[in-house]
């Protein structure tokens, strides 16, 4: 299926489209996905009527001008033929400032960009480079056709200085304060101007070397996937900005297939290269917890060796400080060991998995991982936990929660630092835990490590007994979490009131049905809320009844795991009957 068909299937009723596939009509998803079935050879006209609804609900809504910061930038570095062009259809002036120079600024200030949440931080340095470049490429038939269709007005009239701040109100989950307009102000009108002519052009120059550098050392530091795909092709385009006939974008391309992947209602691209290493960990677990592992044991033995080969070996060369990078050696990444950014959650998962392994006899899962490359791992943990007690994912929490207001993102919140979480602290704590079969290696501060992330986890927890989850939907998987991170420091429903807590609020979302089903709404509103027509859902009701089983459920009234049990039990029976259909 073309990639443009399966765009047009994603459409909402009111024409246009959502950030995600169940969400609302955005400025964000319309105007993006508009421009990207045009650039994909739908004319304004095609679809059946798909593009006019397209772009009426895009004209009635005030035009692109009133797509968030991010949409404008996607809109002005949209690209088509494999790089050839660089899609013009917003002013660079309509952009708030993103001035390279920023990676010139002292490390000790709380808002230099490398104490960014490093997801945050790689995407605003290629952006920063083509800010600073105003890099714009020839204006051709699409950029002219797509300027007289985005925009109510004709493009030469455009305010592109209100353009700046504009956003949709379908848009605005996180609207700027008025601090952060007055540094946009003072930037875009006092700053730019001098450091866009000479003498001040002389630190654009250095600051232009800085950022490209910066850029190379992700590049190369990932086999050219890049952290994510949003900064992958934005990497990719500055290395052809700099020059399009370079090694550099050479070896960026043929990466482009790490992100995209065909399915059966067309081609996608994902947002990461994939979560190998955390589904083969999770996985390991999960065989290792049944009885039949010896009907597994290839299984096991191709796991055991995913799991080795994938561990990243050796820290990211140079001085980590210089370039913003944690230590690495002996962590484990979410997919696999081209991309080699470590993780906090993924390193613990993966080691919980090898250390199962290593209690199997070689035949049946491969020979263990050696005890240096578990100490490895153990010493990445350790270092993962900030002060609080708490883990974030990818890197020590670098600033302060304050550092939002200068959140230049509209449609994101809690995306400038790395903030500890319950299900990276819990994941530390179960792997931590898990090493009582080599208690030598740094003992007292593996144990004072469990103890202050423990606090934490108990510290963080909602006064209904929940915890809200950041990397999934939501109360449910966070409690999860908070449960077993305290299960396995022996806290138990007896003995502790916040397990107490967890399960009465559990118990107290279970449906009729037997099953759970939380709404992704839960994690934008930060309320629990049901999915619509109150519809359980299978991985809802697996982590509740994860968390209830591990918290001694059974013993006291097996009733509702009984009834989420079969629940399950009949969901897969309708799977089953679904696809005899087919």
């Amino acid at each position: 299926m073309a990639p443009q068909v399966m765009d047009l299937k994603l459409q909402n009723e009111d024409g246009g489209w959502g950030l995600h596939i169940e969400g609302t009509s955005t400025m964000f998803g319309s105007a993006l996905n508009y421009v990207t079935l045009r650039l994909l050879g739908e004319g304004p006209n095609d679809g059946e009527g798909a593009m006019d609804r397209g772009r009426d609900w895009i004209l009635s809504h005030g035009g692109a001008t009133e797509i968030p910061s991010w949409g404008k930038i996607m809109i002005m570095v949209a690209c088509i033929a494999w790089w050839q062009q660089v899609l013009g259809a917003f002013e660079w002036s309509g952009n708030n400032p993103l001035p390279p120079e920023m990676w010139l600024l002292p490390y000790i200030l709380p808002f230099h960009p490398g104490r960014m949440w490093c997801h945050c931080r790689m995407v605003y340095l290629p952006v920063s480079y083509l800010y600073g470049k105003r890099f714009v490429g020839p204006i051709t038939p699409t950029v002219l056709a797509l300027r007289e269709e985005l925009f109510p007005i004709p493009y030469l009239e455009i305010d592109w200085n209100r353009a700046r701040n504009a956003c949709a109100k379908e848009d605005l989950y996180y609207p700027h304060p008025l601090l952060q307009d007055i540094l946009w102000a003072s930037l875009h009108k006092i700053v730019e101007p001098i450091l866009m002519r000479w003498p001040g052009k002389k630190l654009r120059v250095k600051a232009l070397q800085t950022a490209i550098q910066h850029i190379h050392y992700e590049d190369e530091n990932t086999r050219y996937i890049c952290i994510g795909s949003v900064n992958k092709v934005l990497n990719m385009l500055c290395c052809w900005v700099e020059d399009p006939n370079s090694e550099a974008f050479k070896l960026h391309l043929p990466r482009l297939y790490d992100y995209l992947w065909v399915a059966e209602d067309g081609m996608k691209m994902q947002g990461y290269n994939g979560s190998q290493l955390w589904d083969t960990a999770l996985a390991v677990q999960a065989i290792l917890s049944t009885n039949i592992v010896e009907e597994y044991s290839s299984t096991l033995r191709k796991a055991n060796m995913y799991l080795k080969n994938t561990q990243v070996q050796e820290d990211c060369p140079g001085d980590l400080n210089f370039w913003y990078r944690h230590i690495s050696k002996g962590a484990w990444p979410l997919s696999t060991a081209d991309h080699g950014w470590p993780v906090s959650d993924c390193t613990a998962e993966g080691l919980i998995a090898v250390l199962q392994l290593s209690k199997l006899p070689p035949e049946i899962a491969g020979e263990p991982l050696e005890a240096n490359r578990l100490y490895d791992a153990v010493n990445v943990i350790l270092s993962y936990q900030n002060a609080d007690g708490g883990f974030a994912t990818y890197e020590l929490t670098r600033s302060y929660p304050w550092l939002e207001l200068i959140n230049p993102s509209e449609i994101f919140g809690d995306i400038v630092i790395d903030y500890p979480y319950v299900e990276c602290t819990s994941a530390a704590i179960q792997a931590l835990a898990a090493l009582k079969s080599h208690p030598g290696h740094r003992r007292h501060e593996v144990d004072r490590c469990i103890q202050k992330a423990t606090k934490y986890i108990e510290s963080v927890q909602a006064s209904d007994g929940s915890w809200y989850g950041s990397w999934s939907v939501c109360f449910t998987y966070g409690t999860w979490f908070g449960v077993t991170g305290l299960v396995a420091v022996g806290k138990s429903y007896d003995n502790s009131p916040s397990i107490q807590r967890a399960c009465n609020f559990l118990l107290s979302k279970q449906l009729a049905s037997g099953g759970w089903g939380e709404s992704y709404l839960s994690c934008q509103n930060k309320v629990y809320s049901n999915i619509e027509g109150n519809q359980p859902h299978l991985a809802n009701t697996a982590w509740a009844m994860l968390a209830l089983i591990d918290a001694g459920q059974a013993e006291r009234d097996p009733t509702p795991l009984h009834k989420g049990a079969r629940y399950c039990y009949d969901l897969k029976y309708v799977v089953l009957k679904i696809k005899g259909t087919r």
